[in-house]
């Protein structure tokens, strides 16, 4: 009951700091994407609470967003957002969650990983949102690249590095005030590994 309450606590906070921090956007003409703090926020997440808790807290933001709640970039909000030319994005913050967030549940102990984990939750995000884009105004492969990927990669890089090097740390103090949390999300893995022993 005490973890199930804790889950409850922190999947419920991770939402709320991606909806505080997501609107909060810098319009750039040259993309229909403006550059957001949504992808930095979902990175802790899913470094803080892995890919179970890190991508419910994602879905609970896109629901919330979907319902009218002006919680996506540019406070905006409602189910067009999804199904317009950016949606792919935010489709993408799903898969940032379950990629980082898995990295993290199975390497917690090695920070490279994190950062491999972040790289390839990123580009997998930047793969969905650039089809989108592509198919939604009919672009170019080339053109959606410019207009998706190439603008954000400097600030994306600049918050891998911040989001890797803050979240490591503080991990490991949730695992020793949450034990009972933190080892929920790798239960099986710890059975595995003692067997093993």
């Amino acid at each position: 009951m005490k973890t199930n309450i804790q889950k409850l606590t922190c999947t419920a906070l991770m939402a709320a700091v991606i909806c505080i921090l997501s609107p909060f956007a810098i319009p750039i003409p040259i993309s229909e994407t403006p550059i957001s703090l949504g992808t930095f926020a979902v990175y802790l997440a899913a470094c803080l609470l892995g890919w179970k808790l890190g991508t419910v807290s994602v879905l609970i933001y896109l629901l919330l967003g979907c319902i009218g709640v002006p919680v996506f970039t540019g406070s905006m909000s409602g189910i067009s957002r999804l199904a317009g030319p950016t949606g792919g994005y935010l489709i993408g913050y799903l898969t940032i969650a379950l990629i980082v967030g898995w990295f993290v549940d199975h390497f917690e102990t090695k920070l490279p990983m994190y950062f491999v984990g972040l790289v390839l939750g990123t580009a997998t995000c930047y793969l969905f949102g650039t089809l989108w884009m592509k198919i939604s105004l009919h672009l170019s492969w080339k053109a959606a690249i410019s207009a998706g990927v190439i603008p954000y990669l400097p600030l994306d890089t600049v918050k891998i590095i911040l989001a890797g090097f803050f979240t490591f740390p503080v991990r490991r103090q949730l695992k020793r005030l949450l034990p009972e949390l933190m080892q929920n999300s790798n239960s099986k893995r710890n059975k595995i590994e003692t067997a093993a022993k």
